[in-house]
């Protein structure tokens, strides 16, 4: 069972209270931030910054997202109770316990087999859980489609084309689209087959690896 003590909680709020400042004004995405331990993600030595807003690396050559970072793909999902989420990059299993928390039905696949792995023993220990996928999430989940909403959780060169065909009519998806180093988040929206892109700001994420990312180079 993992510990979630008085000062743990308190440096949650103070992280919520940051957010915040920061332009996250969806209550029902901090209200989840408030809830998840993200202390439980964080190896001994790296417990004292588990509630800073920072990313910081689990291995495999992947990181646990900074929380404005999900905070900010989260709200421009505009979750609702039930959805049916395809999250892409299962990573730490923090996005999908912040999306389990807010009532949504998860599908996380992640490509690196040992995350993969790790992340399916760890997070249900928590009481989250997510539908579990070991595979090239830049093919999304056919057999699970469509999907409500779809959250792209790495970095792509350009929108996988298996992903716009498994949102659902009226669904979005969140995606950072660039380079190696640098990318512009895109909210993109399906309505009558027709899909519509309204770009943010730059963010820096690990890259999509898969057919339709990086090749896995």
């Amino acid at each position: 069972m993992i510990e979630d003590n008085y000062r743990q909680r308190g440096l949650r709020n103070n992280l919520v209270k940051k957010l915040r400042l920061k332009g996250i004004l969806d209550e029902e995405v901090l209200a989840a931030i408030g809830k998840v331990p993200r202390h439980a993600f964080f190896d001994d030595a790296l417990l004292s910054h588990a509630y800073e807003d920072k990313a910081f690396p689990i291995g495999e050559g992947q990181t646990i997202s900074q929380p404005y970072t999900v905070a900010f793909q989260t709200e421009k999902l505009r979750i609702r109770p039930s959805d049916k989420v395809l999250e892409i990059g299962t990573g730490s299993g923090y996005q999908a316990a912040i999306l389990v928390e807010m009532g949504a039905k998860v599908y996380t696949i992640e490509f690196q087999k040992k995350l993969y792995e790790r992340t399916k023993e760890f997070l249900p220990s928590l009481g989250y859980k997510p539908y579990f996928f070991f595979g090239d999430g830049s093919k999304g989940i056919l057999s699970k489609a469509p999907f409500d909403k779809i959250i792209v959780t790495a970095g792509a060169p350009v929108i996988p084309t298996a992903l716009i065909e498994q949102l659902a009519e009226g669904g979005i998806m969140i995606i950072p689209v660039g380079d190696r180093e640098k990318q512009m988040m895109l909210k993109i929206t399906k309505r009558n087959g027709k899909i519509t892109q309204e770009e943010f700001d730059n963010f820096a994420f690990v890259p999509l690896l898969g057919e339709q990312g990086w090749g896995g180079k």
